[in-house]
């Protein structure tokens, strides 16, 4: 009677067990990390009673934890990686809207200073004409700055939240640890404490939605955390990590141990909002700035060399139309400013939107450049006058010319130069007086007076760069002698030899510094004197702003035009968008269907519980009903003893 009378207690106080777990589990429904849980009931060890061994009832072996580890992780990387591409596409569209299309984007600002030129071509002693290019100048230059601006505080507002995410993975880095240790105690009796484990899981999971992990987990349950090949957890041990910004090549994060400080590879973080943020700080917002600063450059450079070699309605010279942006930035390891080399404009049309590493070999006398945009190498040595010479003694690249300053790099050194950071903010308008506008070709055509074809002038002006000869120079032109088709003109140049060429009607002649365009026919002998302007031509006169407009179809941008640059612009941003939207939607897409698998596994369903519970309730009222009837039998054996 007392075998049977403990076969209901063990039943009573099992089937509670199973009670409060599912009850439990229902509580946590919607508890983030909770992983369902069940009772594991055994056959408690039978009584030999000689004739046979008689039951003893039921025992609670463990609370078992659903859960598959391989899911786990999976989930985690996914959600990680996903994490990654909506951080990210979420800024690009914070930077698109720095780039608008229309009237308010550059280069609407752009098309309409460039327009405003070609109406005081036609109208040049217009001074409302002049205020209004003037006008335009200013606001193009405006915009470049404001869009420069917005640029930094995009900047600004990542590295903030950088700040703010390695203060959060420092924090839960500490409370992993913490758990590792609770959970190492409470293995030892050895039973699995399922809620630690939750706890820690959904602790490594919040982790990994700043920056992608790898975990393994040692005998004594401990889970140790990498970032890359670099340990964050350890046991019960946090490894610090930290914000460099200080690096010349961009942000990076770094871990400190034992007061040494290990830079973190940006590409073997994987996934994470931290390494969305990296991914957009350090190439598209760098990607952004090049592409902005190198349009002020190219930009202001064209604009200026044309100005600079007209002459403005008094007579003087033209000046800058613009100030010069400063491409002198160059930075050693530590992400300071050094004078070891500088930076020089060549050819404006030629730059690319990039920056460059200077790796200097032993010697300090020959290296290596690399591009940043695209990896691409050039060789260099230090040539004359410290003048680096690429292959073929090629002394410019990509536009700019690099010079060893003073002091040299030392051997074995390494320079980042970034011409384009800070152009489009240096812009500005250089005059603000109308008559200062230096739209008047400082060269006159004159058709000879003895001319008998209808040749005449369309437009004159200077070429930028060019020394203009102050002797007249004299075109003299020929009829086509069959079976020849075209008209001929010859001339004599500053070394005194002759030289013939083919005369095509609206096609632009450009002779020593000289560019004049001609329309008509000419007759036999007509002739075409290229000398300085009179002062009663300069008032007329409305060349150069002919040649400022007709910068609009001068290749600047990788072979685009001019006007087309702010459009490349644009473009650039508008594809990465697209491409990081469609990213996001796919690792969120790969991140949900892997929650689901988990969610099979390791989540509760209120339908399947509620089926316990109704099972779980009749059996504890099936072993109270056997203690009762132990009871009964019992109460009776003692009356008839009685």
């Amino acid at each position: 009677m007392s075998n049977l009378l403990n076969v209901g207690v063990g039943a009573l106080l099992a089937n509670q067990a199973a009670l409060s777990t599912t009850g439990n589990n229902i509580a946590n429904v919607k508890t983030p990390g909770y992983s369902r849980q069940s009772v594991v009931l055994g056959q408690a060890p039978g009584q030999n009673l000689g004739s046979g061994y008689i039951g003893r009832g039921v025992q609670v072996v463990t609370v078992m934890r659903q859960s598959d580890d391989l899911l786990t992780r999976q989930s985690t990387a996914a959600n990680s990686v996903a994490a990654a591409d909506t951080t990210r596409a979420t800024r690009l569209y914070q930077l698109e809207d720095l780039f608008p299309a229309g009237t308010t984007g550059m280069g609407a600002a752009l098309t309409s200073l460039l327009n405003s030129f070609a109406t005081v071509a036609s109208t040049p002693t217009n001074l409302s004409a002049r205020t209004v290019a003037l006008s335009n100048a200013d606001e193009l230059a405006n915009r470049m700055r404001t869009a420069s601006s917005r640029l930094d505080d995009l900047a600004g507002g990542v590295r903030q939240e950088l700040n703010t995410s390695v203060a959060a993975v420092n924090r839960l880095s500490s409370q992993i640890a913490s758990v590792n240790e609770q959970i190492a105690r409470a293995k030892s009796n050895g039973h699995s404490p399922n809620d630690l484990l939750d706890q820690r899981d959904q602790l490594i999971d919040d982790l990994n939605g700043y920056v992608q992990t790898t975990q393994v987990t040692d005998d004594d349950g401990s889970t140790n955390v990498f970032v890359g090949s670099q340990p964050l957890v350890l046991g019960n041990t946090v490894t610090q990590l930290s914000l460099k910004t200080d690096d010349p090549t961009g942000t990076k994060l770094a871990i400190v141990r034992n007061g040494a400080t290990t830079t973190l590879d940006e590409n073997t973080i994987g996934g994470g909002s931290m390494a969305g943020l990296l991914k957009f700080a350090n190439t598209d917002l760098v990607d952004a700035r090049n592409q902005l600063g190198r349009m002020a450059v190219t930009a202001s450079a064209l604009l200026n060399a044309q100005h600079q070699v007209g002459q403005d309605l008094d007579g003087n010279s033209g000046t800058a139309l613009f100030s010069a942006p400063s491409i002198n930035n160059v930075y050693d390891t530590s992400g300071l400013k050094t004078s070891a080399l500088g930076v020089g404009l060549t050819d404006p049309s030629a730059l690319r939107a990039t920056g460059y590493q200077l790796y200097f070999d032993s010697t300090g006398s020959a290296g290596t450049l690399v591009r940043s945009s695209d990896g691409s190498k050039e060789s260099f040595t230090v040539g004359a006058g410290g003048v680096l010479t690429f292959a073929g003694g090629d002394t410019s690249m990509d536009g700019l010319k690099l010079t060893a300053g003073t002091p040299q790099p030392a051997p074995s050194s390494t320079l980042t130069v970034k011409p384009f950071e800070s152009a489009a903010g240096d812009i500005k308008t250089t005059i603000s007086n109308p008559r200062q506008l230096a739209v008047a070709s400082p060269i006159q055509a004159v058709p000879g007076s003895a001319n008998t074809g209808t040749l005449a002038v369309a437009s004159v002006s200077a070429v930028p760069g060019l020394v203009l000869p102050t002797t007249p120079l004299t075109l003299t032109f020929a009829k086509a002698v069959p079976p020849a088709t075209q008209d001929t003109y010859s001339y004599t140049d500053s070394s005194g030899a002759t030289v013939t060429a083919n005369y095509t009607p609206g096609e632009p002649i450009t002779i020593e510094g000289r560019r004049v365009t001609l329309k008509g026919t000419p007759g036999a002998g007509d002739t075409l004197t290229l000398g300085p302007a009179t002062a009663a031509f300069r008032g007329t006169s409305g060349g150069n702003a002919g040649a400022l407009a007709g910068l609009a179809d001068a290749a600047a941008f990788d072979g685009a035009t001019l006007s087309d640059g702010y459009a490349g612009i644009i473009a650039n941003v508008g594809l990465n968008v697209q491409n990081s939207k469609y990213a996001a939607q796919v690792s969120s897409s790969i991140a949900s269907g892997l929650a689901g698998d988990k969610a099979s596994v390791a989540g509760v369903s209120l339908d399947e519980e509620a089926g316990k519970l109704l099972m779980y309730q009749q059996a504890y009222q099936a072993s109270a009903k056997m203690i009762q009837v132990a009871q009964g039998i019992f109460d009776t054996l003692i009356q008839n003893m009685r």
